[in-house]
């Protein structure tokens, strides 16, 4: 998955002594594009020459800077295109979608949201204070769950297709986690909602940070509760199919759970 990159590692401490030198890697986002050179590699500080940087995390033994200011002499391409041409190294994919989950939290945090004061960074640790009412912000992480859903005999798993036509490779059914729901009941809401199906033996597989939606996702696998008359809420799905083994299709590189999750079943290991 997208985090494993040993021995390659991501610290993510706060230090706020931190100073960029001339090699360390600025990180730059416009909405959901990110600033590289021609070469399609992230500028460096010497690149940019801002004084405007708000360190970010170590990436084995370098420390990896925001900067909130456009750099001149580069070109922005969205995220997801970046991680498709595949021209990043798996450990640059990942500081660069766990930089942009910390970019889309300081640019809305500059405000109290309790108030609307203006915040000021916090010196003890990663988080904006509010110098009015006192407001302590920190990074938001939004909880959702993965789902492996096989059928009775486990000799099929339920794979879809998002509505959307940005992404057409298989997927597994997903959701946000409600205020008020455990990770399991997540799971159950969502398998009825997305598929119409009633699941049972919901097992914890793995979790994994996706910082393109500002995510923890959870995996797990469960077996169909009944019926596998599948009923797709084509609001979120164009494609809801059961597969063997031999009609899973993965996806194009091997960053996401989901696609771990269906290599699994694929490869005969769950």
């Amino acid at each position: 998955m997208i985090q494993d990159i040993s021995p390659a590692y991501l610290k993510n401490e706060f230090k706020p002594e931190a100073r960029a030198l001339p090699e360390s890697p600025v990180f730059f986002f416009d909405g959901n594009n990110i600033a590289v050179k021609e070469d399609f590699t992230v500028p460096l500080a010497k690149d940019i020459r801002s004084d405007d940087l708000i360190f970010l995390f170590e990436l084995t033994g370098t420390d990896c800077f925001l900067t909130r200011t456009k750099p001149e002499g580069i070109k922005l391409i969205p995220l997801r295109d970046l991680r498709r041409k595949g021209v990043l190294t798996k450990d640059m994919a990942f500081a660069s979608y766990t930089a942009y989950h910390l970019a889309s939290w300081y640019n809305s945090s500059d405000f109290c949201g309790r108030c609307g004061a203006k915040t000021s960074f916090s010196k003890a640790e990663r988080a904006r204070i509010c110098p009015d009412c006192g407001e302590i912000i920190y990074p938001r992480i939004n909880p959702a769950v993965i789902l492996g859903i096989l059928n009775h005999d486990h000799s099929k798993i339920l794979l879809t297709k998002y509505a959307r036509r940005d992404f057409n490779f298989y997927a597994l059914v997903a959701g946000f986690t409600e205020i008020g729901e455990t990770f399991e009941q997540t799971c159950a809401r969502e398998a009825m909602e997305e598929t119409g199906l009633k699941i049972k033996d919901i097992t914890y597989y793995k979790s994994q940070p996706w910082g393109s939606a500002l995510d923890i996702l959870t995996g797990f696998y469960c077996t169909v509760d009944g019926p596998e008359d599948i009923k797709m809420d084509t609001n979120e799905l164009k494609t809801a199919v059961w597969c063997s083994p031999e009609e899973v299709v993965l996806q194009p590189d091997d960053y996401s759970l989901t696609n771990e999750m269906m290599k699994r079943f694929k490869d005969g290991n769950l």
